[in-house]
């Protein structure tokens, strides 16, 4: 099958990845977007836009009418759906191919094979993979929730059915809070994925979160390795690395050769990437499987030297995938820290506001994904998501060295963001010493957060209220200098506005 020119049915620093990446490959890249992103940076990049309808996701970037009506009115042969929205919806994939247009992803009968998550449970122990104790359909009531935690164990997990990424999700400890936590994790899953269906599952003590990352063609599966997803808040994940300071070569082959089972038995194409749940013990157990692009691919990429983008496109067009047929060996260490417009000293509640001035760091083996800068609009209407930082050492010091340097050069000026709290994790001996697991935020990140800010922090914020000044005088202001003169305080501010470009 050929292609030429692909729509890119996402926004933001993922949308502006895959356009990249359809360039790099000699093809042309359709963006659409809402009303209030026609001024965004993928907008700018596509070759053709299409503006899909209001600010609201459901008008525009969910809209599957609007969107295959755009791809025919654009001539695109192909659809890359990014993550979140409709990256995962199998019905989407069939309509897409309906419309005779390429999906580029899995198909469709492997999306809904992984898709609800107590089928994907029992498909899983059929194919051999370890599985964490739980029950295979969701419960009907809390009463009944309750029954079933007591045959599973407590304490327990009650999970959407329908669902990933952190929402529907709480931790029961006694059965009370069974019953509590089974009707709120059904209203908020209900609200997330249209999909109120809960399951339970033991919840294990202190495991850390690592995932597989697969990639298939038509030939072979092959897995990249595993990334470490420990530092996250609400199930949310904050900072990825890999390899993991947990994972040794044995283990590395034995939970990739289970990934690479557990993708071929539902026939997978395409980039996706099995999740698992690392015990203290070592033992490792299925938790699901996200059949699309992750959010931090990037680290994989530096670290096994393979453009995940491109080898999509590829195996969408029916082309092998450029890798050679052999383990790949993972090559010096990254970290990604997740820059997004959330509070962490306010409960990492999210954000709105205008970026009025945004510069992001540079040098060797840094990397910036993002979907924004210095004048974009930060709407309630989106992920909070402002932009990836990514860095590559040649060992796990380094890497973590040169995140701390990048941190302390990225500057995002008009409202908060979680940048402080990622240059406490990589100041942290827990982190350092790569000691950690998914109870890390709360048990040690809180400590973190009460720490004084540096100085480098308080600068940040003499910055941020020149700006605002400068913002409101109109005008002049302020080309930034550091005063090492006694008693001249940290800045020295002279100039005008365009010094800062």
């Amino acid at each position: 099958m050929t292609v030429r020119r692909v729509l890119v049915a996402n926004r933001g620093e993922i949308a502006l990845r895959v356009i990249r990446a359809c360039h790099e490959e000699g093809l042309e890249a359709v963006a659409v977007h809402s009303d209030i992103d026609h001024a965004s940076p993928h907008v700018r990049a596509a070759d053709v836009a299409v503006e899909l309808g209001g600010p609201d996701a459901s008008e525009s970037y969910l809209n599957v009418e609007r969107l295959l009506a755009a791809a025919r009115q654009t001539g695109a042969d192909a659809i890359h759906p990014g993550y979140g929205f409709l990256a995962e919806r199998a019905d989407f994939a069939d309509a897409v191919a309906d419309a005779g247009l390429v999906f580029v992803g899995p198909p469709p009968a492997a999306i809904r094979a992984m898709g609800e998550k107590t089928a994907a449970r029992r498909a899983m122990a059929a194919a051999g993979v370890p599985i964490v104790p739980g029950t295979d359909r969701p419960a009907g009531g809390p009463d009944e929730a309750a029954a079933q935690a007591q045959d599973v164990g407590l304490p327990v997990l009650l999970k959407a059915a329908a669902g990933g990424g952190g929402k529907g999700m709480r931790v029961a400890r006694t059965l009370e809070e069974v019953r509590r936590g089974f009707e709120q994790a059904r209203s908020e899953a209900a609200k997330a994925f249209g999909d109120g269906a809960v399951y339970l599952e033991r919840f294990i003590e202190r495991p850390r979160h690592v995932e597989i990352q697969i990639l298939a063609d038509a030939a072979r599966t092959i897995h990249l390795g595993e990334r470490e997803c420990s530092v996250q808040r609400r199930h949310q994940k904050l900072i990825e690395e890999t390899p993991s300071p947990a994972v040794d070569r044995e283990l590395r082959r034995r939970m990739g050769a289970t990934a690479v089972r557990a993708a071929e038995s539902v026939g997978y194409l395409s980039a996706g990437t099995v999740e698992f749940l690392l015990a203290p013990s070592g033992e490792f157990y299925f938790l699901e499987m996200n059949t699309r692009l992750q959010v931090e691919h990037p680290i994989t990429e530096l670290v096994y030297g393979v453009d995940l983008v491109r080898e999509q496109l590829r195996i969408a067009a029916g082309q092998r995938m450029t890798c050679p047929d052999r383990p790949l060996t993972p090559r010096g260490h990254a970290i990604e820290c997740r820059i997004t417009a959330e509070d962490p000293f306010g409960g990492f509640l999210p954000v709105t506001g205008h970026i009025s001035y945004l510069q992001a760091p540079t040098g060797p083996g840094v990397r910036w994904d993002a979907g924004v800068e210095s004048g974009s609009e930060v709407s309630r209407f989106y992920d909070s998501l402002l932009g990836k930082l990514i860095v590559w050492g040649e060992h796990r010091e380094r890497a973590i060295r040169r995140m701390g340097r990048a941190l302390d050069e990225l500057m995002v000026v008009g409202m908060p963001t979680s940048q402080a709290f990622h240059r406490r994790v990589m100041n942290d001996p827990s982190f350092a010493s790569g000691r950690y697991d998914i109870e890390f935020v709360e048990r040690i990140g809180q400590q973190v957060l009460r720490a004084p800010p540096d100085e480098r922090l308080l600068e940040a914020a003499v910055i941020a209220a020149v700006l605002a000044e400068d913002e409101r005088r109109g005008g002049v202001v302020p080309l930034v200098e550091r005063s090492d003169g006694p008693g001249d305080g940290p800045w020295l501010l002279a100039g005008r506005r365009e010094s800062l470009r």
